[in-house]
Formats: C-alpha cells, sequence, structure tokens
C-alpha cells in the first residue's frame, strides 16, 4: 500500500508539472511562444514552429508591427540549420503569402520583403529536399499571382540565370532550366523572351551535361508557344535540330515528344520544308526508344498541317468544298547543309528531298536518312559511302537539258547538293565533254530538228508518264556497274549489324539484287550506244525540249529487268531504311492510291507503316494502339477528298488482333464519320461499325457510349436497320457489367429524337421496360427517365393511339405486376413524369392516376410509402391541383386521408402535413428508394 501511495504522489506530480508547463504557455504572447520554441534545442519543437506560423500570423493580423515581428522571426527560421526545419517552413510560405495578399493594406510589401527571398534564397539550398520544396512553393506563387512582374524580373529571373551557369552545381543547373521553362508560360511572353530565352538557347548547347539539353528538349515547346513564331523560327529551331541530332538518344528521345508543340509555333512553309525531314530522321533513328517516341508523335505531327480550307470539314457532301491545292515546297537546301554542318560530330545525312505532289507530278517525296552505325568510326565510313553513292546515282538521274550547263543542273536536280564531292564533279564534267565533243556526234549527220505538237506531247505523257519516268531514273548507261559497285560496299558496311531484324532483311534483298545485276551486263553496250545516240540529239536541239527520234518503242526494251531490280532496290535502302518488311515490288497503281498533296508524302507513308506487323517488333508493341488513336486527326488534315489514302490503314486496324486497337477505334468512329459525310460512312464505316457491335464488350462499349453521334449522321433509311439490333446491347459478356446497360439507357434517351413514333413503340419501349426491371438502381433510375421521354415523345407526335398503348402497356407492365419491385416501379415512373411535365396533368389525372391512387390498398409497405410520397410531394405541388376544384382533385385527398391512417408509421409520416425533420425524412426516403 505503502508503495502505491508513493507511485500516485509521483503522478500527480507529473501532472501538476505539466499544468504548469501548459499555464506558463498560455501566459505568453504569441510572439513570446514563437520566439521560446525557435529558439529550442528540440528539431521537432522548431518544426512545429514552422507548421503554427500562419495560426500565429492570424492571432496578431490587427496589430501591424506584430505582423512584421512574426515576419522577422519568419527570416531568422529561415536560417535554421536543419534541412527538415527548413523544408517545413518552405511548405508553409504559399499560405504565408495568400495572407499577406489578403492583408496587404495593413502589410504593404510584406510578401516582397520577407517571404520571396527566402524561396529564392532556397533555390540553390544544398539540400535536394529544401530546393524540391522551394522549386515548388515557386510556382505554386507564380500561379496564383502573388508575385509582381517587378520582382519576377528583378529577384527570381537574375537568381535562375545565376544557377544556370557554366560554373554552377549540376543537379542545381538541371532543376533551374526546368524552373525557367515552366515558369515561362506563368509569366508570359515579354519577360520570357529578354530574360529567359537567351540563357534557354545557351542551355540548350550544354556540352557538359547532356540532362541539362535533356530537359531544355523536354521543355521545348512550352518555350516556342510562349514566345510565338517569329522568335521560335528565329532562335529557337537552329537549337531545335541541334537537339534532334544529339549524341544522347534520351535528348532526341525528348525533342520526339515535344515535336507537334514545335511544329504549331512554325509557319506552314518551315513546317513542310524542314520539319518534315527533320521528323523522318528522328523516325529513322537507331534507339528504338527514340523511334517509338517519334511514332507517337507521328500522328499529332501530322495534324499540324489541317488547313480549315481544304480538310473537308462539313458534313453534307453539297457542301464539302475544296478551296486549297497547294503544292509542297521543296526544301532549301543550303539550310539544310548548314543543319548537315552543325550536327558533323554525330550524324551524317543525305537528306535528298523531292517534293512528292498529285498522280500528275513528276517529282516525288524522298526523304534519303542515313542512320548512325554502332560506333564513330562506322558511322563516318557509312556516311561517306552513301554520299558517294548518293550523289552517283544523282549523276545517273539528271534530266536531258543538265548536260547543257552545270550549275542550273546543281540547282535544277533535287538529287545533288553543295556539298557534292570533287571527284564526281570531275566525272560530271567528263561525261558532258564525252557526249559533246564525240567522234561520231561530229562527223555524223545531223538530223532535222521537229517540234512535237503540244497536244501530241500531252496525250503521251499521259499515256507512257510513269515508263518515262521511271525510264529518266535509269539514264547511265553505266548504272549496272555503279549499282554493282554500291551493293557490294553497302553489303560491306551493313554485315557487322546483321542481328538487326532490319539490317539483315535490307542484306536479303541487297543480295538478291546484286546476283540479278550480272545479268544486266550484256545489254551494257544497247546502254552505251543509246546515250551517245541521246547526246547527239540533245547537242543539236533547244534545252528543254525532246527531239521527236527519241521514242518510247526504241528506249523501252533497252531497260533490262535486272537494272529496275537494282534501282528500285537502292530507292528502298535510301527512302526508309528502318522499313523492312514494304515490299520493294509494289505495283504503281497502289503507289498512286496514297498521293494526297496536304501532307509530304513520306511522313503519310510512314504513318501508313505503323500497321505493318515488323513495326511491332522493332519499334513498339502498341504503335498500332498509337496510329488508331490519331487517325481521326489525320483524316481530318488530309480532307475526305483523300480518304483512300487512309481507307485500307482503317480497314487494317479495325481486325487488328488487339482489342485495344479496336476498342479505340470504336470510339472514335463517331469523330470520323463526321469528318468522311454520309456517302463515305456508309460505303467504307458501316462494315466496320457492324463489325464493332459484335466484338468484345471492351470494344462495343465504344460504340455504344457514341451510339446516338454515329446513327445521326447517317440517312433515315440506314438508320432504321439498326433498330432491331439495338436489342443485342442487353447481353454482355459478363452480367454483372451494370454500367454497360445503364449507358445503354442514356443512349436511348438521346435516340428518341431520330426515330418515329411508331418506331419507339415497337423497338424502343421493350429495351426500356426490361431496364426498368434491371437488379441494379442506377440502371433503373436511368430507366425511369428514359420512359418518361417516351411517354412526352409519343405526346408530341400527336399520336393518341400509340399513347394509349403505352400507358396501357405500362399499367400491366408494372402497376399490375405480381412482384411489389414492379409495382413500386410504377409509382416511380409516376413520379418522374409528373416532374418532367412529360403529359398535361388532366391527361395524367385520366388515364394514369387512377391506377396510381389504386396502389394505396397495396399489402406491401415500402409501395404505400413511395406513393404518400409522390403524392404529397410531387402531385400537389403542381398548379393543376393547388388552383381547380375537381373530382380527381378529392380522390388524391380521400387517398392521402387514407394513408394517414395506415398502420405502417413510415407510411403515416409521409402522408403527415407538416414532416418533423429534414433528417428523417432523408432517411425514410433512402429506405424507399432501396434496392431489392
Amino acid at each position: 500500500m505503502a508503495d502505491l501511495s508513493l507511485f500516485q504522489e509521483d503522478v500527480q506530480e507529473e501532472i501538476d508539472g505539466s499544468l504548469d508547463f501548459v499555464s506558463q504557455d498560455e501566459m505568453l504572447t504569441p510572439i513570446g511562444r514563437l520566439d521560446k520554441y525557435a529558439s529550442s534545442e528540440n528539431i521537432f519543437n522548431r518544426q512545429m514552429v514552422a507548421r503554427s506560423l500562419l495560426d500565429t500570423l492570424k492571432e496578431v493580423s490587427e496589430d501591424e508591427r506584430d505582423c512584421i515581428a512574426v515576419l522577422e522571426r519568419v527570416t531568422k527560421l529561415s536560417e535554421d540549420s536543419e534541412p527538415t526545419v527548413r523544408a517545413e517552413l518552405m511548405e508553409q510560405v504559399p499560405h504565408l503569402a495568400m495572407f499577406c495578399q489578403e492583408n496587404r493594406p495593413s502589410i504593404p510589401h510584406a510578401f516582397s520583403k520577407y517571404l520571396l527571398p527566402i524561396v529564392v534564397r532556397y533555390l540553390a539550398d544544398q539540400n535536394n529536399q529544401v530546393r524540391k520544396t522551394s522549386q515548388a512553393a515557386l510556382l505554386v506563387l507564380l500561379e496564383q499571382e502573388l508575385i509582381e512582374r517587378s520582382d519576377v524580373e528583378s529577384k527570381v529571373c537574375p537568381v535562375l540565370i545565376d544557377l544556370t551557369a557554366p560554373d554552377s552545381n549540376d543537379d542545381v543547373k538541371t532543376e533551374a532550366v526546368a524552373i525557367m521553362c515552366k515558369m515561362a508560360s506563368m509569366v508570359g511572353k515579354d519577360i520570357t523572351e529578354r530574360l529567359i530565352l537567351p540563357r534557354f538557347c545557351e542551355m540548350c548547347c550544354d556540352c557538359r551535361m547532356f540532362h541539362v539539353r535533356k530537359v531544355c528538349a523536354a521543355n521545348f515547346g512550352d518555350i516556342c508557344s510562349v514566345v510565338g513564331q517569329e522568335a521560335t523560327e528565329k532562335m529557337l529551331l537552329p537549337r531545335f535540330f541541334q537537339l534532334c541530332y544529339d549524341n544522347v538518344w534520351g535528348v532526341r528521345k525528348a525533342c520526339a515528344e515535344c515535336f507537334m508543340a514545335v511544329s504549331c509555333a512554325t509557319s506552314q512553309e518551315l513546317r513542310r520544308t524542314k520539319l518534315s525531314a527533320l521528323f523522318i530522321n528522328l523516325i529513322s533513328d537507331p534507339s528504338r526508344w527514340v523511334r517509338q517516341a517519334a511514332f507517337q508523335s507521328l500522328g499529332p505531327f501530322i495534324s499540324t498541317f489541317a488547313n480549315p480550307s481544304s480538310s473537308g470539314q462539313y458534313f453534307k457532301e453539297e457542301e464539302c468544298t475544296n478551296t486549297m491545292n497547294e503544292k509542297p515546297s521543296e526544301v532549301d537546301e543550303s539550310n539544310s547543309n548548314h543543319v548537315l554542318d552543325m550536327t558533323n560530330e554525330r550524324i551524317s545525312v543525305g537528306a535528298d528531298i523531292i517534293t512528292e505532289d498529285s498522280a500528275a507530278s513528276d517529282s516525288l517525296v524522298n526523304f534519303n536518312v542515313q542512320l548512325e552505325a554502332g560506333t564513330e568510326d562506322e558511322s563516318e565510313e557509312a556516311s561517306k559511302d552513301t554520299v558517294h553513292q548518293h550523289d552517283i546515282l544523282s549523276l545517273c538521274t539528271l534530266p536531258l537539258e543538265s548536260t547543257v550547263d552545270s550549275d542550273e543542273s546543281k540547282q535544277n536536280c533535287p538529287g545533288t547538293h553543295a556539298h557534292i564531292l570533287p571527284d564526281l564533279e570531275t566525272a560530271n564534267s567528263t561525261i558532258s565533254e564525252q557526249e559533246l565533243y564525240n567522234s561520231f556526234h561530229y562527223w555524223r549527220t545531223p538530223i532535222p530538228d521537229i517540234d512535237i505538237d503540244l497536244e501530241l506531247r500531252q496525250a503521251e505523257n499521259e499515256m507512257f508518264g510513269s515508263e518515262r519516268q521511271r525510264e529518266s531514273s535509269l539514264g547511265s548507261p553505266n548504272i549496272t556497274m555503279a549499282t554493282r559497285k554500291e551493293l557490294e560496299e553497302m553489303l560491306e558496311n551493313l554485315e557487322p549489324h546483321i542481328d538487326d531484324p532490319d539490317v539483315k532483311a535490307q542484306v536479303d534483298v541487297l543480295t538478291a539484287a546484286l546476283k540479278a545485276s550480272s545479268l544486266g551486263t550484256r545489254e551494257e553496250s544497247k546502254l552505251s550506244f543509246l546515250n551517245m545516240e541521246i547526246g547527239y540529239h540533245h547537242d543539236l536541239t533547244e534545252p528543254g525540249k525532246i527531239n521527236c527520234k527519241i521514242s518510247r518503242d526504241d528506249s523501252a526494251p533497252l531497260i533490262s529487268d535486272s537494272v529496275e531490280c537494282i534501282q528500285s532496290t537502292l530507292g528502298y535502302i535510301h527512302n526508309d531504311s528502318d522499313l523492312s518488311t514494304r515490299s520493294i515490288f509494289s505495283h504503281n497503281e497502289e503507289k498512286k492510291s496514297k498521293v494526297q498533296d496536304v501532307v509530304p508524302q513520306a511522313l503519310l507513308d510512314q504513318y501508313l507503316s505503323m500497321t505493318d506487323p515488323s513495326r511491332a517488333q522493332t519499334v513498339d508493341t502498341e504503335i498500332a494502339k498509337h496510329c488508331a488513336y490519331s487517325i481521326p486527326g489525320v483524316a481530318l488534315t488530309l480532307g475526305r477528298q483523300n480518304w483512300h489514302c487512309l481507307r485500307d490503314t482503317y480497314e487494317t486496324l479495325a481486325a487488328d488482333m488487339q482489342w485495344k486497337v479496336r476498342r479505340t477505334l470504336a470510339f472514335s468512329i463517331h469523330e470520323l464519320a463526321l469528318i468522311l459525310g454520309d456517302s463515305l460512312t456508309a460505303a467504307d464505316l458501316l462494315p466496320i461499325f457492324n463489325g464493332f457491335l459484335k466484338d468484345l464488350d471492351e470494344v462495343r462499349i465504344g460504340v455504344l457510349k457514341h451510339l446516338y453521334d454515329f446513327l445521326k449522321l447517317l440517312q433515315q433509311d440506314k438508320r432504321r436497320e439498326y433498330l432491331y439490333q439495338l436489342q443485342e446491347f442487353l447481353v454482355t459478356d459478363n452480367v454483372r457489367n451494370w454500367r454497360f446497360r445503364a449507358e445503354l439507357a442514356e443512349q436511348l434517351i438521346l435516340l428518341l429524337e431520330l426515330y418515329s413514333a411508331r418506331d419507339i413503340y415497337d423497338y424502343l419501349l421493350p429495351i426500356a421496360v426490361n431496364l426498368c426491371g434491371d437488379k441494379i438502381s442506377s440502371v433503373r433510375w436511368i430507366s425511369y427517365k428514359l420512359v418518361s421521354e417516351m411517354v412526352k415523345k409519343l405526346y408530341q407526335a400527336s399520336n393518341p393511339v400509340l399513347l394509349l398503348d403505352l400507358l396501357n402497356k405500362l399499367v400491366e407492365q408494372f402497376c399490375q405486376s405480381p412482384k411489389w419491385s414492379g409495382r413500386q416501379t410504377f409509382v416511380f415512373i409516376c413520379q418522374a413524369l409528373i416532374e418532367d411535365d412529360c403529359l398535361p396533368m388532366d391527361q395524367f389525372a385520366i388515364h394514369v392516376m387512377p391506377h396510381l391512387l389504386h396502389l394505396a390498398s397495396d399489402r406491401v409497405p415500402n409501395v404505400r410509402v413511395l406513393l404518400a410520397k409522390t403524392l404529397k410531394q410531387t402531385l400537389l405541388e403542381k398548379e393543376y391541383f393547388l388552383t381547380s376544384a375537381n373530382s380527381h382533385q378529392e380522390a388524391v385527398e380521400q387517398t392521402i386521408m387514407a394513408l394517414q391512417m395506415d398502420p405502417d408509421s413510415d407510411v403515416k409520416y409521409f402522408a403527415s402535413i407538416h414532416p418533423a425533420s429534414t433528417k428523417h425524412t432523408d432517411d425514410a426516403l433512402s429506405t424507399a428508394s432501396s434496392t431489392y
């Protein structure tokens, strides 16, 4: 007992001591308590001080001196040596800043003088957590516009610029660049151009840290959108080109991801001539991750070429006009050379860019990109071989008039460059001399010059355009020997990378072409003689004219199959070194069907190739899903007049084995129908739509969510065909998928306006009745709304017979149901009819109310409870029963009096005149509308 008494005394002493401690704190002023705990050696006490700063400031808000004193303590606390205290303090700064802003008259400039310097100083803190917290606080303050523009210019931006100096800490520099990029959209164009943009351009060229360049690349699009088109094209695009050719694949990947944003900030001409070639290079990048990001951005990038005047943004066929037929312009080769000079250390690019237009155009777009080899030595060797091989082919494909003026040929021939090798220039001049001063040509009697009639020339061009184009590309007699040498060199270069599936496919094609080239050596003499003949005739004719002696019959037999095979093989290697499975022997008709003049053809070809199975293996397993996701944007860009370019791709995606691909198409098929118009929708989309209706639930839900949006675009006869298939939506793979049925009910409400009263009664009403008996209350609630809208639709259609039939069916199906849940459903439907004014009250009183009042004698209390609630709170609130005295009003009052004497207490309550409490009302309501 003595020990117990001693223990009680000790406990009492501790309690008294704690009470004394509490009483001492209560006696202190808010600032006194702040000083007491701020100087404590206990870290947790100082953290508590940081958390309580806002409360302390609110306590002393009436006294300006005390507010200033608290803010001075904040400055002192910011110098704490413990990082957790500093981080805790920084988390409170936005709240303190908001308080200072609200009380600005009493404490002006408090934030700028006391709080903002802390935020800025913490940006360079040694502790990572403190820096991260200060960065987040700075962005919040800028977003809430709590920092004055003058403070941004004089206090924030100079610190960030200092943190990005060359001698700054690596981590701090990277974080500072990220903050500069994120705050650009908040501070506006003026500050960004004057203070942020110059340093941002410097950071894009940071040679020491790729992390900095990666951050710049990731935020490049945001900066471009802020500064606008002029600054983007003048200052940012050269840096963007450098980043796209960066040594680190992560930087190039970031460039690919923001490509669309950069494209939106440039002009249409620059987008077509410069950015298209740059993007093709990213698609052909050696890194799989870069290619993956590029293909994901390909569709959005193509969508930036959209033009309202040519995209066909009208639905009806007669309204569709195409007012724009601009052709892509050729790339400025001097600028291309400048880009090549900037990226000489990284990659060699032979950018033979020719624009590809409609079928009537004679030029094709070919983006020839030499991929980077595995090592730098291999890269340099491969680039030299590529340039050499490319320039040889350029000599072989010169037009006839190119032999007259070599300077003119360099400008007109898309295959030549300013940096052509000296030995090739010598070869060019040598060939020209042989053709001009051959002794056979000199002593031969001249053939008379005969001009071809213009109409005959046009007819001949239409008949033999494709053959002449192919013949002109093979115009050199030494093409077989030249290509054999090139093939051998290319096989040599590709040998170290034989493990890559793409490279292996190229090696197989090149090997076959090399074997075929040996068969063409016998015709070398014939080709040589033809070349001499052409040179002689050209010497006698004016530049740009074709002599009548050079006929198609003379030249066509001299083009051997082996030469065609080699040339097409080289074209395959040049045009798309990454695409290994696309056939090099495709028919001209198939190619022409994909030709358009809205976007560069090479971009569209790459987009269409996203459905190739090899892409899933070499690029991304979900590349088809990305293609399906962006196809509405691509279709809108091309316009319905170019739908033939996408038709096959869309059908391939619709038949894809991955349900995620089909699901993506199902969710966007209504948008595509809006773009294409009614005739193309009926011809090309309806079969695919019908297939989606029978697909998995994951695919069907995409069609169902936009069922109204799609069906309203169809003609009336096509639309009625789907009335028979709506019933199929009631069947799902998983019975528990109640959201599917709820979505069906919501879509049926929208579909009511598309069909006649007879169609609604015959086809939609049975579905609505089925949904009203669903096991899930959410589905039933939507179904009550559906039935009430049907009643309104039939009443507005002035068809009393169908309306009475519908009401009688509701009475028979629900009011006379043997299940109490069915009878309760009838009361819910009547409640919806009254609330939505679907019927005039006199019509409701005649045809529906007698059956409703009959349920007052129902044996289930839940039905009577809901009836009492409906009569008292819904029906009697209508003006028809408030102003006019009639027999219907008397019947309602008698029913309510009977319900007030009901043995069930809940029924009595809802039938009473003055409910006791709102809470009890809510509880009873939840009971009455519970699931069954």
